[in-house]
């Protein structure tokens, strides 16, 4: 055989080979699942008693370990596991019991468990009545200790932590979302955080239950014991004709002996149950939250060293015991003191030095206690990221720089920084923008295609294509790649590159909600630009309405798409009417109409021969209108329209149909009524025809021709 038959891959292919690795790394699943079975055996199978001594030291010595475990644990959810293996000692523990209950009862005198009888004999003593006595009363002490006072305060704490858990539970993940829309924490931050809400929120929910498991358990314990003593006697008097003053020594001692071995150690799982649940609260361990919570005052060592001392000087005391305590009190005190002086003297140090040299410039930005929403968001998807990418022309920066310029000439309202950030939960193709947090408008756009929007009329011929909808207007369009661009562009598509589709959508988002944009601290930087220019107009103003009033009035108006950049007009207008009324949407009124010839421009055709504008406009039925004014309601909030529903709804479908009839003459559907009627019926539009302009007769321009196209009726 050569050399080559013998290398693997030479010839046949080697056959399977045992993968060790794997199975020792399941070596611990296969041991705890194996212990959980022996566990339930236990309660059946009768257990010799060497082997039940080692699971007994077992049991005591696991719950020690989980006691020192809750002490050294600093939040409680650290400790996730603890529901789960309370159930497991507790279902241990009972077997224990059911185990040495079979024996004892079997055995009688004859029963060596030396765990059992050396508790037995250091609670009972030597023996006797007075022995037996003293041990029942102590097992009693023990047992009432923790059934009363540990387990059922564990329990009800339990119960409080979790039902206050859950009810915060949509509070702090809401936090957290405020948290990541401000940039104040990373998306792994954020997930980070949402998953310790959900552990918080589970772990005291199984506490919820698994304290149940603890309050059982010493029930169980106490009928164990009532068991083997009444059990013992008949035994031991009927069937092994034993004097009834030697049975009760037997079965009495070793009872008490087994219900303390066993009620021990769930002694010490509910201090441990008890610590958990209540350091709620806490983020250091017990022995650090202890010292540094006591050592805060030195007063109080003080104090108790004198009331000590007071005591020993009284007739009857132990003054040995009493001296010795009060200075170890004041000496603590004095060290406490010490310590407290120094820490102070540091911060004083550290607060002068802070206070005479300036701050260094460190790479972390400090994040305040009061982080506000960003007014504008745009979130991209991590295949979006190269868009803004710099080293890779960050077409988008520039895209978006240019919107914002626009929008200040265009609409006068100057847009703050845009925040972009990358956002994991999107798809890596899609865009997201926010207001303050809220989702506005979202897409989907491929990073290497070209989107061609099909055009109204039609096109001469489609071309093939993933097909889709324009994000900012729901246009019927088709993702083409690079090399169809030019023959898209020669059938008559409209082809946009993606920084160019996400600018428009960025644009037509502020003109649908540029009122949420301006807030009251955008409102107060123009009046303070417009004071330097136009003080008595800006004074005038002022005085007579509020702030917020003012910015209502310019909200209203970009809420209907209405360029508020002539403020001077505006203003002039609303000191004019300011002492007339305060309602804000009569202020709109008599703001729009000063802005009349823009707002008609907005609309108007203008003929290329004489270059006289027109309006073409749809008006209301007198009955109509006079329908709607009838349905009048005025508040301190405004003025609101009140149709029945049947006429509203006649309403609206005789407004579909007239502005169809208007679209199809190639005109912008516009509506023209009067100045009392105006606000309700671009109320009963807003729904349905968001962008639908209605405009009164007194906004409409000297100058201006208007047409009228149709009649609106009921």
């Amino acid at each position: 055989m050569s050399d080559m038959s013998l290398r693997p891959g030479a010839g046949t292919p080697p056959g399977p080979r045992l993968n060790l690795s794997s199975i020792f790394s399941n070596t611990r699943d296969l041991a705890l699942a194996a212990g959980v079975v022996a566990v339930v055996l236990m309660m059946m199978i009768p257990l010799p008693t060497v082997l039940l001594d080692t699971l007994m030291a077992s049991n005591l010595i696991l719950s020690l370990l989980i006691l020192l475990v809750a002490l050294y644990t600093r939040k409680a959810t650290d400790f996730s596991v603890f529901p789960t293996l309370l159930l497991v000692i507790t279902v241990f523990g009972i077997a224990l019991n059911v185990s040495s209950t079979r024996l004892i009862l079997g055995q009688g005198a004859a029963f060596n468990g030396r765990m059992i009888r050396a508790f037995a004999s250091f609670v009972v003593g030597s023996g006797g009545t007075e022995g037996l006595v003293i041990g029942l009363i102590i097992f009693i002490v023990i047992i009432a200790v923790q059934m009363i006072v540990i387990t059922k305060g564990a329990t009800r704490i339990s119960e409080v932590a979790a039902r206050f858990t859950l009810d915060k539970m949509p509070t702090k993940q809401m936090a957290i979302e405020a948290e990541l829309n401000s940039g104040a924490i990373t998306e792994e931050e954020a997930k980070l955080k949402k998953e310790e809400v959900e552990k918080e929120s589970g772990f005291y929910g199984s506490m919820d239950g698994a304290s149940k498991f603890v309050s059982g358990n010493v029930k169980f314990g106490i009928l164990v014991t009532l068991i083997n003593i009444i059990g013992g006697m008949i035994i031991g008097i009927t069937l092994h004709g034993e004097d009834i003053s030697q049975v009760a020594g037997t079965y009495i001692a070793f009872a008490i002996g087994d219900g303390l071995l066993t009620q021990f150690p769930a002694l010490l799982v509910s201090v441990a149950s008890g610590l958990l649940v209540t350091r709620s609260v806490s983020n250091g361990t017990f022995s650090e939250d202890v010292s540094n919570e006591l050592s805060k005052d030195e007063r109080i060592f003080f104090i108790g060293a004198a009331v000590l001392l007071l005591f020993a000087l009284l007739p009857g005391f132990p003054w040995y015991i009493l001296i010795p305590m009060s200075a170890l009190l004041a000496f603590a005190g004095w060290r406490i003191h010490l310590s407290n002086t120094k820490k102070a003297a540091l911060k004083a140090g550290g607060m002068a030095g802070l206070v005479a040299k300036k701050p260094e410039k460190t790479g972390e930005a400090e994040v305040s206690a009061v982080t506000p929403l960003e007014p504008l968001t745009l979130e991209l998807g991590y295949g979006l990221v190269p868009l803004v990418d710099k080293e890779k022309g960050a077409e988008l920066l520039e895209r978006i720089h240019r919107v914002r310029r626009e929008t200040a000439l265009d609409m006068g309202l100057k847009i703050p920084s845009i925040r972009i950030i990358d956002n994991m939960r999107l798809d890596s193709m899609e865009y997201c923008f926010k207001i303050k947090g809220m989702d506005v408008g979202r897409g989907k756009i491929r990073a290497s295609a070209y989107l061609c929007i099909l055009p109204p009329g039609g096109v001469q011929e489609e071309i093939e294509g993933e097909k889709t909808r324009e994000p900012a207007f729901g246009l019927p369009a088709v993702w083409v790649s690079e090399d169809k661009r030019e023959e898209a562009e020669r059938a008559g598509y409209t082809v946009i590159d993606p920084p160019s589709l996400v600018a428009t959508h960025l644009t037509e988002i502020i003109k649908r909600h540029g009122a949420e944009i301006l807030g009251r601290q955008e409102t107060d930087d123009i009046l303070s630009t417009l004071a330097d220019q136009y003080p008595a107009v800006v004074k005038e103003v002022r005085e007579g309405l509020s702030l917020g009033q003012i910015q209502k009035v310019f909200q209203n108006l970009l809420s209907e798409r209405v360029s508020i950049r002539n403020y001077v007009s505006i203003l002039e207008t609303l000191a004019d009417y300011a002492k007339v009324t305060k309602y804000t949407w009569v202020l709109t009124e008599k703001a729009r109409q000063a802005l009349g010839r823009q707002i008609c421009l907005q609309y108007a055709t203008e003929d290329p021969d004489t270059g006289q504008h027109s309006l073409h406009v749809l008006t209301l039925e007198q009955q109509l209108e006079q329908k709607i004014n009838d349905s009048r309601v005025e508040d301190a909030g405004g003025v609101h329209v009140a149709l029945e529903p049947g006429a509203r709804t006649a309403f609206t479908r005789a407004l579909n149909k007239a502005m169809e009839g208007m679209q199809n003459l190639g005109y912008i559907p516009v509506i023209l009524c009067s100045e009392a009627t105006r606000p309700l019926v671009k109320q009963l539009t807003a729904m349905d025809a968001p962008a639908l302009a209605v405009l009164s007769v007194p906004e409409i321009a000297m100058d201006m021709k208007v047409e009228s196209i149709g009649v609106i009726r009921e």
